[in-house]
């Protein structure tokens, strides 16, 4: 068994790769009950009861292994959410947007497990030093938050990474299928997380239309759009094309405050919708477990 499988205590080596405001129960439990690592996507929800429902909502679901998200930066309550996770059970978390060294005392102290989401080698290298147990590296084809200077490929950053660290090293970004998940492990990733593939399965909360713009999306279709400091990956809607052809500021155009209300009722001229650029290998809607039975075929 691979030091990530130890970590996860699931079947398989994929993690559910956490999306925005998307923290459905059903979803969770979902993806453990295929065999697979579920994560309950946390970073926006700073109010604990909130929390305390989410977290027993999985666990009435599924008696699967699953995990949450923190992200570190933006949500004040960390560490209490981080007494109600052990208390339900749960080992292992994911941890981004963030230092780790402001949350990985208070996971060491509970006896718990965190992998850091890196979207570079170097900062790898400082997640596992500042004590996370393992690290997700997003490379560039990733959807969600982005850097807005240059960024490597997974197939550069994942033996890279492996190369720097002596932890579980995990792959995100470019993975819906068993070329991806076999190519990251030659790669020398113990694992996976996916993103955008489970974004567009039948359990997913994500609504309709969100769907059809990743079915829709085809080679080249995603682009970074700036957010000040950071970007996120997101999908050329008209809109977004039409300001990338007129050479427009963008990050002048989008408010990343407004993603939420459009990603949930598929407004994509308020915010284009998020995806990775795997999303042109997406065709259509499947269930989750057949997603994962295909890609551990």
């Amino acid at each position: 068994m691979s030091q990530l499988l130890e970590m996860l205590g699931c079947q398989y080596p994929i993690i559910q790769g956490p999306i925005g405001e998307l923290y459905d129960p059903a979803m969770v439990a979902a993806v453990s009950e295929a065999g697979a690592f579920g994560v309950l996507a946390l970073g926006f929800v700073s109010d604990v009861e909130q929390v305390r429902t989410l977290v027993a909502r999985v666990r009435e679901l599924t008696d699967k292994p699953f995990g949450a998200n923190l992200m570190i930066s933006m949500n004040p309550n960390n560490d209490a959410i981080l007494e109600i996770l052990h208390d339900a059970g749960v080992r292992t978390v994911t941890t981004s947007a963030g230092s780790p060294k402001k949350i990985y005392p208070k996971i060491k102290e509970l006896g718990m497990q965190g992998l850091h989401v890196s979207l570079s080698a170097p900062l790898a290298v400082k997640s596992v030093q500042a004590g996370a147990d393992g690290v997700v590296v997003s490379g560039t084809e990733s959807g969600g938050l982005r850097t807005v200077g240059p960024e490597s490929t997974n197939f550069i950053l994942i033996p890279l990474t492996c190369d720097l660290v002596d932890a579980p090293v995990v792959a995100a970004g470019g993975i819906a299928d068993k070329r991806g998940y076999r190519a990251a492990l030659a790669l020398g990733a113990q694992g996976v997380q996916i993103g955008t593939a489970f974004l567009a399965a039948e359990e997913s909360p994500a609504c309709q239309a969100w769907k059809e713009a990743i079915m829709g999306c085809g080679d080249a279709g995603t682009v970074r759009v700036p957010l000040g400091p950071m970007a996120m990956r997101a999908i050329i809607n008209p809109k977004l094309g039409d300001l990338l052809t007129k050479g427009a500021d963008i990050s002048k155009e989008y408010n990343l405050m407004n993603a939420g209300q459009a990603w949930r009722g598929g407004d994509f001229d308020l915010f284009p919708a998020g995806a990775g650029q795997v999303s042109a290998l997406i065709s259509k809607v499947r269930p989750v477990k057949d997603i994962i039975q295909e890609m551990v075929s």
